[in-house]
């Protein structure tokens, strides 16, 4: 059977999917997917999975890939992580047989993809881009898509695309559509079904993806809000019928869905974190929705408010607040006053839990008298080279690190850090000169450090005779000599 392509691909293979589950790393597992698709998710991706790895690991293969195969969860397409054709090739074709199309990702902008040169990294180098997709075309049994990232100028966007698509990319997933004549999938701040259908709109794709929407929401597709405690409960449910390979998955799931309540009831969060298997977290998502409940018995006004659009416990996304404007009297905005530190400031030195960040909270209940204002602090003498605080003892006023240098290059001894080179070059010159006998002749050790001869050095520098003579050998200043 011919591989289908473009259109025909997405209309029969992919079933003309319109709403899509992003690929997310350590989220989109097997149990989330078949949440997801319970509630209006026509498409799902698995979470980006390293080529490298995926190859030469088959326990991580089994794990991320063979093991959460479900004749449900289909259409499903898994997405690489590459920046070898062979390798990138490889690892698609291990997956092929368990997935409808194989994606490779050009679009993560994280400082792992960095480090290890994939995702957004590559958007630039077209020529190896071109050689990945245009081998994996010819040898896969199954399409190839690519998720991207759209480039500041739209024609070298359209161009980008136009390369992916001739080189034999036939889904692209992007944030907005090109002209192009493949299917395109948008993404980027979906939150509610009404982004969806905008999106769609405007841009005129042929779907849209949502990833963090979802983690929020998992009924985003359908256009309903469901208590949180609901979701949890059902996604519990299809936990136990398909687990993850850790139970980290499943805490993570669970503290997006909860993020707002957290807000409120936060010793439950610690609830969560301590669980040790599903029993635990169903256990915390009880107790959860049983508070939940005795707030919705409440008056209106006893309720908290927490200027949400719904209630903390109903299921909604999670917007992080951008920066505040400040408008004068007259409606006109007023200029921005940058600070010039966005440390937190402690207020009046007076190390009340309310001034200090959580982290130092922490370490102020394990150590009560630790002191965080700066102005209280013992102020230290400062080492003369580099500026770290100098030991109390020094003698020569240095910290550790410098005196140590110095020491060892003069060859002398500090107290004050324990270090002792003189001491030791004299010991060993000592035993060196009233040592053993070989032969029935006195013997010097076979070797004398650079410190001891150093020591020896300046020692002798002092007197003018040569030393004594020792069976033959004469030790004069300011080095060793051997006499024939």
């Amino acid at each position: 059977m011919a591989k289908l392509q473009g259109f025909e691909f997405w209309e029969k293979t992919l079933r003309g999917a319109r709403y899509v589950v992003a690929p997310m790393v350590d989220q989109s597992e097997l149990a989330w997917r078949l949440l997801s698709r319970r509630h209006g998710a026509e498409l799902c991706y698995t979470p980006m999975l390293h080529a490298q790895v995926f190859v030469r690991d088959a326990n991580y293969r089994r794990e991320n890939l063979f093991s959460e195969f479900s004749p449900e969860d289909r259409p499903l397409i898994t997405q690489f992580c590459a920046n070898d054709p062979e390798v990138f090739v490889q690892a698609a074709l291990l997956a092929q047989d368990y997935c409808d199309a194989v994606d490779l990702n050009l679009g993560c902008p994280q400082m792992i993809a960095k480090r290890g040169h994939y995702g957004v990294f590559l958007q630039d180098e077209w020529d190896l881009l071109k050689r990945m997709i245009t081998l994996a075309s010819e040898k896969l049994s199954v399409p190839v898509t690519c998720k991207i990232r759209v480039f500041p100028e739209v024609e070298k966007t359209v161009k980008y695309a136009r390369m992916l698509e001739q080189a034999g990319c036939q889904v692209k997933m992007t944030r907005k559509g090109d002209a192009v004549n493949i299917p395109v999938f948008a993404n980027g701040n979906i939150h509610h079904l009404t982004d969806v259908q905008r999106c769609m709109e405007e841009t005129r794709v042929q779907g849209v993806m949502s990833a963090e929407g979802n983690l929020h929401n998992p009924a985003l597709f359908e256009g309903r809000n469901p208590p949180v405690w609901e979701m949890a409960e059902e996604y519990l449910e299809v936990v136990q019928r398909h687990p993850p390979s850790t139970l980290s998955y499943v805490r993570a799931h669970l503290f997006k869905l909860w993020h707002h309540t957290l807000q409120i009831h936060q010793d439950l969060r610690e609830e969560l974190a301590k669980a040790k298997n599903l029993a635990g977290i169903e256990e915390v998502n009880g107790q959860l929705k049983q508070r939940c409940k005795e707030e919705m018995a409440k008056e209106e006004s006893e309720q908290h408010h927490t200027g949400l659009p719904f209630p903390h416990w109903i299921c909604q996304p999670y917007v992080r607040p951008g920066p505040k404007e400040t408008l004068r009297e007259n409606g006109q905005k007023a200029p921005v006053v940058r600070a010039v530190s966005v440390k937190r400031a402690l207020e009046d030195c007076d190390d009340t839990n309310d001034s200090l960040s959580k982290n130092k909270q922490k370490k102020k209940a394990r150590n009560p008298h630790k002191n965080f204002c700066p102005e209280l602090k013992p102020k230290y003498i400062k080492c003369e080279h580099c500026g770290n605080p100098k030991g109390n003892k020094c003698v020569f006023n240095l910290c550790r690190g410098c005196c140590k240098k110095k020491a060892y290059k003069e060859v002398a001894d500090c107290p004050g850090h324990g270090l002792r080179f003189k001491t030791k070059a004299q010991k060993q010159l000592n035993s060196g000169m009233g040592g053993g006998q070989m032969n029935g002749k006195p013997s010097l050790p076979a070797e004398l450090s650079s410190a001891a001869h150093e020591a020896l050095t300046l020692d002798t520098a002092r007197s003018s005779p040569p030393l004594p003579c020792l069976s033959g050998i004469t030790l004069l200043k300011p080095d060793f000599q051997h006499m024939l």
